[in-house]
């Protein structure tokens, strides 16, 4: 199928979904109560974006998903680099990481609380924390997945570490570099949601959890779509920078 064809598809389906949203409730399919329809739920979205405390709690956000995002990724590509480079670590680290990936991140939260409080910090410590796991264990399948054909022919040529990092690892690995900083960004933004709606008193997930809980439900779906919109900009960003940089993997 022509690429034309499947975005015409996409198009048709969302345009489906979105009717659907707009006529359920109107209709009488759907309460309107607990499903606003579409127009009314853009229309609160409009205003909601012009109020000063909305404008607040999204820049107080942003500048949490950032912060922790840039503390999570250098930490976790590092620890994931040297339990790949170093067999010996990795056999002592490896299954102690599997087994901590493998529970659920918000058991913790509670911890993250009492240690920083209901603030900023605490917040992003427990995005970072979220974050970190999944940065490190794909850049370890990264550093593995590079041949080491091209290492030996590397350093046959009298390569140095740096050389070897720059023009074997970096190439090689960039492909899913790229896709683990999509996949690392959505547990940022997931940790730090969680971590607004379960205690905080600021932020965008602040907003949205008090709107759920008083039943405001165009509020309530407004949110939801300004959030989706950023998450998806994000996503198809680092999507199109993936495809850009796949023909580096041979």
């Amino acid at each position: 199928m022509k690429r034309w064809q499947i975005i015409l598809v996409r198009m048709a389906i969302l345009a489906l979904v979105l009717g659907a949203w707009e006529l359920a409730p109107r209709m009488g399919f759907v309460n309107p109560m607990l499903l606003p329809p579409l127009s009314e739920v853009l229309a609160m979205l409009k205003t909601q974006i012009a109020r000063p405390v909305v404008q607040e709690a999204i820049m107080i956000t942003a500048l949490e998903v950032i912060v922790a995002f840039i503390i999570a990724v250098p930490i976790g590509a590092a620890a994931g680099v040297a339990i790949a480079e170093f067999p010996y670590a990795g056999a002592i680290f490896k299954p102690m990481l599997f087994y901590v990936f493998s529970i659920p991140k918000s058991i913790f939260l509670p911890m993250f609380i009492l240690i920083f409080g209901i603030g900023f910090q605490q917040k992003v410590a427990y995005a970072a924390f979220t974050t970190a796991f999944v940065v490190l264990m794909s850049a370890t399948a990264a550093v593995e997945s590079v041949k080491s054909d091209y290492i030996l022919v590397a350093r046959s040529f009298g390569a140095t570490p740096l050389q070897i990092l720059r023009r074997v690892y970096v190439p090689s690995m960039m492909p899913v570099l790229l896709e683990t900083l999509r996949i690392s960004m959505i547990f940022n933004f997931t940790g730090v949601m969680i971590a607004e709606m379960y205690a905080s008193r600021t932020g965008i997930g602040h907003l949205i959890s008090n709107w759920g809980e008083n039943f405001q439900m165009p509020q309530l779906f407004a949110g939801v779509i300004m959030l989706a919109v950023v998450a998806i900009a994000f996503n198809e960003t680092v999507r199109f920078l993936e495809a850009r940089c796949s023909t580096w993997r041979t």
